[in-house]
């Protein structure tokens, strides 16, 4: 062996290159110390805001706690307050990501701190140029010296500053403390650009040959699953790099950031040249959309990487049962014996009898989080007070005194003194304080409410009104966070403990009819039960959860299709609505979410305050296709998906295209790689067609991508800037004016299309199966030549073969087939027109 050879062997040594311009992505972080933040109790000011996240300055939410205020006035501006001993622990690989991100999601308001620790290699000796970026506040150190420091503690909102460092010719210690005030939804993360200095790399020292510590990178880089989703099987992961030692695996199984779940962990041996980890049956999974952390571990050189997929026990499931009354029984029997242990599954058992110490604990646990005022911690006392008022007698003695406890000490709305972080200006969570106000003085109507210090008949009349003007605002403009399928549950949540407890009967009757506008708009924006349309507010673990979202295990109940995952919110609640409080669903709604016959439907409405969303549905039996319409065109979005397809039987098969915000994957930032867009496109839709044209700022990620989940379909093609796919008798294309790129590493590989540049538009052009175009490749071959041409005043034009000519205009109009389309004029009640659909 030469000495060259032998040197690289035994280099215990991680190194990458350093281009000027380019951030610095390879460290060693330590231990985030986490110290619990309160501040006196105090009341706040304000009211819920239907636009909050209609952000004004890029995707920044300006509501502001006192925890924050106070905060600021103690550090902002001033040097950071290092609060932990230094320490590295484990080695933070980017994955393409430009930044160090621990972002996450704190229920209470917390002060963040963590070291990362790099070694860079210079060629000589220089000073340095680089660019510091974060949310909240850091330390620079070169070779042991303060090189500075910021402190703009701006809640998540990025600042940047230039730092001059000096190195020396070969190895150079560089370190950050970095460190925040999280409340809620935490950007944690910074970002360190080399922007100029003398040549030189990373040089990591390691735990492991060099070799092995690229391989293991390299074989995180290409890993996937091999599967979009499960609903029954093995689920594995593979990769196409095999790694030359033998290692150690673990893989620890979670749910979103509001699971309450233990995570469930696996550890076993990858030999090497092996390029498949199963894990296990699909049933023996927890379900829901799960992220799996991976770690594989050769000697003492631990690497690791989060996997996302969806877990469903549809096998276990089964088809649905025939009969409405037999669909209630099954959905309170799943949650009540398959769902996550909180109060919403402890209602489901106690609504069919199984109370006992086990409920009892389901409910004690889930007793801390009220107590302490957690954020989220609405979602979980409207069902308590299900549970106490339905069945307090059920309930064993203490545990129900406890609860009381619980009810009279929590904090109801901002203008009751508090130090938390609940989260009380969006719509849902406005109307589950509200509601719980309402129940629980009523409840106990002769107790001195601790925060408020009303008598409890007092606090439910102040619930009460403000019920009612929150019923106001949504018969005037129904859901600001629209057409969103995370939050129909929790708005469900609410209404369908109105209905079923209010003591005032307007106020069980409006909810009533609450309930049923909202199940109109899940059946028109479903396709084949499951809900298809633009979100206002989106998650990569609900858009890519087809079968094991809430809405999936609602349409199951009513309408027969679909499937249960394990987190619930409003299931059992609109079951007893209907088992024991005549709730009527009109049987209307069934062949509207399911279509059955070969006519359309075309469905124009309006969401949100002053109609601020309006929205276009169309479907067909066989494939569905949902957008905003002239929705804050080329500006910094939050959590809007703002197109959204499905075709064919298959809940997999399904389509939406984003701007990423974020490109690391699996994050928590709003927006994400797929939730949301970076920034917001151009978009027009009519009927089967539509167009989405970004122009994306310079400050985001450089490219657009497609969810386009080639396994789920039961043919694709893709080449150049097109790509196509067919699923049962419906077929897609997409089309791009840049070439598309399928992805083939990685977490998303097999399910992402990607365009590069900022500046790209997209074409979407859906179609069935029929006797003159019977194939994929005869369908593909009629729609290729599909373009866009510029016409005046910035109008589009597209040719369609069906459609004819279809100008779309700048004021977002649309022309065409003899119809102009004006998104003005689309109320919040709507417009649905059945359609006779070419075949």
């Amino acid at each position: 062996m030469s000495e060259a050879a032998q040197s690289v062997r035994t280099d215990f040594t991680l190194r990458r290159p350093l281009m000027a311009g380019q951030p610095i992505v390879y460290w060693r972080l330590g231990s985030i110390a986490e110290q619990r933040y309160d501040v006196a109790d105090q009341p706040m000011q304000g009211e819920m805001d239907p636009f909050f996240f209609l952000t004004k300055h890029k995707n920044f939410i300006p509501h502001e706690y006192p925890c924050r205020t106070q905060f600021a006035a103690e550090r902002r501006g001033k040097r950071p307050q290092v609060s932990a001993e230094f320490g590295a622990e484990r080695l933070w690989l980017p994955f393409a990501s430009p930044r160090i991100d621990l972002s996450g999601f704190w229920f209470r308001p917390t002060v963040l701190g963590t070291w990362a620790e790099t070694t860079i290699e210079a060629a000589s000796s220089g000073e340095v140029m680089v660019r510091l970026r974060t949310c909240g506040g850091a330390i620079l150190f070169a070779n042991g010296e303060e090189a500075g420091w910021m402190a703009p503690y701006g809640r998540n909102l990025e600042s940047a500053g230039h730092f001059k460092i000096a190195l020396k010719a070969g190895r150079n210690d560089v370190r950050i403390w970095f460190d925040d005030l999280a409340e809620r939804d935490a950007r944690y993360y910074f970002q360190l650009d080399y922007l100029s200095g003398p040549a030189a790399s990373v040089a990591l020292p390691i735990e492991v040959e060099s070799g092995v510590a690229d391989a293991m990178e390299a074989a995180l880089d290409d890993m996937h699953f091999d599967r979009p989703a499960y609903d029954g099987g093995e689920v594995a992961l593979v990769t196409g790099v095999a790694l030359p030692r033998d290692a150690q695996v673990e893989i620890e199984i979670e749910g979103d950031f509001m699971s309450i779940e233990t995570p469930v962990r696996f550890a076993f041996e990858l030999p090497a040249g092996q390029p498949r980890l199963p894990i296990a049956d699909t049933e023996q999974l927890p379900a829901d959309f799960r992220h799996f952390k991976v770690t594989l571990r050769v000697a003492d050189h631990a690497v690791s990487r989060v996997f996302g997929v969806e877990i469903c026990h549809a096998r276990r499931q089964g088809d649905a049962p025939e009969t409405v009354t037999a669909r209630i029984d099954e959905a309170l029997r799943e949650v009540a014996g398959h769902a996550e242990a909180d109060t919403v599954r402890a209602l489901a058992r106690l609504a069919i009898g199984q109370q006992g110490s086990e409920t009892d604990a389901m409910i004690s646990g889930t007793l801390p989080a009220i107590e302490d005022c957690h954020d989220c911690a609405d979602f979980i006392l409207v069902p308590l007070l299900w549970c106490r008022k339905a069945f307090g007698d059920r309930l064993e003695v203490s545990l129900r005194a406890r609860v009381d406890n619980a009810i009279l000490g929590y904090r109801y709305w901002m203008d009751e003194p508090g130090n938390d972080v609940q989260w009380y200006f969006s719509e849902n969570h406005a109307l589950l304080f509200h509601t719980a106000a309402y129940i629980a003085g009523g409840l106990l109507p002769d107790v001195r409410f601790v925060r408020s210090g009303r008598l409890g008949r007092e606090q439910s009349a102040v619930g009460a009104a403000r019920v009612r003007a929150w019923l106001d605002h949504f018969e005037a403009w129904e859901m600001a966070e629209f057409n969103s399928a995370p939050y129909f549950p929790i708005d469900l949540k609410g209404l369908c403990a109105l209905y079923a407890l209010a003591p005032d009967k307007d106020i069980a009757e409006r909810a009533g009819k609450a309930i049923i506008r909202l199940l109109e708009i899940v059946a028109r924006s479903a396709h084949r039960g499951i809900l298809t349309g633009a979100q206002g507010r989106s998650y990569e673990h609900t858009l890519r959860a087809a079968r094991s979202l809430e809405l999936s295990g609602i349409c199951r109940m009513l309408w027969g299709k679909g499937n249960y995952g394990m987190r619930f919110h409003a299931l059992p609640q609109l079951a007893l609505c209907l088992r024991d409080h005549d709730l009527s669903v009109p049987d209307g709604l069934a062949p509207i979410a399911s279509l059955t016959d070969d006519t359309a439907w075309e469905w124009t409405f309006a969401q949100g305050q002053d109609r601020f969303a309006r929205l276009y549905h169309y479907k067909t039996r066989n494939h569905a296709m949902g957008s905003a319409a002239g929705y804050r065109w080329n500006q910094w979005g939050y959590q809007e998906t703002v197109i959204h397809a499905r075709l064919g039987k298959n809940p997999d098969a399904q389509i939406w295209i984003n701007h990423p915000g974020e490109v690391l994957q699996s994050g928590y930032g709003r927006p994400s790689y797929w939730g949301g867009s970076g920034t917001l496109p151009r978009l027009h839709q009519y009927r089967d067609l539509a167009i989405v044209s970004f122009s994306c700022s310079d400050e985001q990620p450089d490219f657009t991508h497609a969810w386009f989940p080639a396994r789920a379909f039961d043919a694709v093609q893709v080449g150049g800037d097109r790509a196509f796919a067919q699923s049962g008798d419906a077929f897609v294309m997409l089309k791009t004016d840049v070439p598309l790129t399928q992805v083939v590493a990685g977490p998303t590989a097999g399910n992402e299309l990607r365009a590069a540049g900022r500046r790209t538009t997209w074409i979407i052009r859906l179609g069935d199966r029929n006797a003159n175009l019977p194939a994929l490749d005869a369908w593909a071959d009629a729609f290729a030549g599909l373009s866009v041409r510029s016409g005046p005043d910035g109008e589009l034009i597209v040719e369609d073969p069906e459609y004819g000519t279809v100008h779309f205009l700048a004021d977002a109009r649309i022309v065409a087939e003899g119809r102009t389309l004006d998104p003005t004029n689309w109320t919040v009640r709507g417009e649905a027109m059945r359609m006779k659909h070419r075949e």
